[in-house]
């Protein structure tokens, strides 16, 4: 037998038996022990072979015992879940350290070039010129952190980044990704994703992003041919706060002056609202209002030229990047961010990628445990 360490040759030295936890119940196996006297390292090739892992789970346990983790608390998991649908009692312990170890592979395996299953190219929706349409997206959340032995830690903040394929008449089609990334990490991984359900078949590509640090950089660099979106909520959230100083306590004509000015974003376009915006006339205006408006016309400024919303309207295309502030919320927050609720880092990592691919198509939830089982 060769060493998977050292790839000398290791020897058979006895049979040792191991109870281990199937969904049927604990069973016990006689697997072979084997020694390298190289690099002085033991290994039972059985254990690989069959998929068995180091919480001593076969794969279909440790699949649900996963799936239980990543869909409520450990506590709730272990307790409840796992007895109630499965007949598995396993400690608290347990069901995080096998949530987060299928998480680690996982993002392994994404790290490493991997894609699960075969190309898969998705039928794109067309737009209103008749061309195959393509969106991407990015944003991100916070997560909270736990510091040393319970000390306080400052959160960090969760990428997620979805391909996706925005139907009228159907469910829109996904592929998330979702972790504790540096945006060059995610790019090529999503990048990947997209290139196996054949983003590169469609004759458009749009990228729908807020005006988060790096996030347009981001996507010229790995989706060059994209036509960049500004997320049109968030402009028209700045112009109503502004419009509020404006007014000051007058709230009813900030509120009107609010929606003058995102009814001219919309149908006119970002020139025309920044020629708008300057021809206002700040004198007689407090160090607050002016403060404020030289924020949102600089804002407005840098993003002028992915602004064009009548151009996109009357193509077709989406304008507000809400279906990737959902998956902000339902691939971390509905699990990562309950109340009192701290992670580590790579637990947090784990838990979110694995949420990610859990909330893809199922085929992709399929086949990682497949693979896994095969490996």
């Amino acid at each position: 037998m060769i060493c998977p360490a050292c790839q000398q040759l290791a020897r058979f030295q006895r049979w040792q038996s191991k109870n281990f936890v199937s969904v049927l119940g604990e069973i016990r196996l006689q697997r072979a022990y084997y020694y390298c006297r190289h690099c002085h390292h033991g290994h039972h090739p059985w254990e690989h072979m069959l998929g068995l892992t180091s919480q001593d789970l076969t794969p279909a346990a440790s699949e649900l015992t996963s799936l239980a983790g990543l869909l409520s608390s450990f506590e709730e998991a272990s307790r409840k879940v796992l007895p109630k649908l499965a007949g598995l009692r396993l400690s608290e312990s347990t069901a995080e350290r096998s949530t987060e170890a299928a998480g680690q592979r996982l993002k392994q395996r994404w790290a490493a070039g991997d894609t699960l299953g075969g190309f898969q190219p998705w039928s794109w929706s067309a737009d209103g010129s008749g061309q195959s349409c393509a969106y991407v997206s990015v944003d991100a959340t916070g997560v909270g952190q736990q510091g040393h032995r319970g000390a306080k830690a400052d959160g960090r903040m969760a990428y997620v980044g979805m391909v996706f394929n925005a139907h009228k008449d159907k469910p829109s089609q996904a592929r998330y990704l979702a972790g504790l990334y540096e945006l060059e990490e995610l790019g090529p991984q999503l990048r990947r994703q997209a290139g196996q359900v054949g983003m590169n078949q469609a004759q458009q590509w749009i990228a729908l992003t807020d005006g988060g640090a790096g996030l347009e950089e981001f996507m010229q660099c790995y989706f060059p041919q994209a036509v960049c979106i500004l997320d049109f909520f968030h402009a028209a959230g700045h112009l109503h706060e502004l419009a509020k100083l404006w007014h000051g306590s007058d709230e009813e004509r900030g509120q009107e002056l609010g929606q003058q000015w995102s009814h001219c974003l919309k149908h006119e376009g970002g020139q025309a609202l920044l020629a708008v915006l300057e021809g206002l006339d700040l004198r007689g205006r407090s160090a607050a209002v002016r403060e404020k408006y030289r924020l949102v016309t600089g804002y407005v400024r840098n993003n002028v030229h992915r602004m064009d919303y009548p151009n996109y309207r009357a193509k077709g295309w989406l304008i507000g990047s809400g279906h990737i502030e959902a998956a902000c919320k339902t691939v971390v927050g509905q699990r990562l961010k309950g109340t009192g609720m701290r992670w580590s880092e790579a637990g947090a990592d784990a838990v979110c990628c694995l949420r990610a691919l859990f909330k893809s198509e199922r085929d992709q939830w399929d086949a990682f445990w497949e693979t896994r089982v095969a490996a």
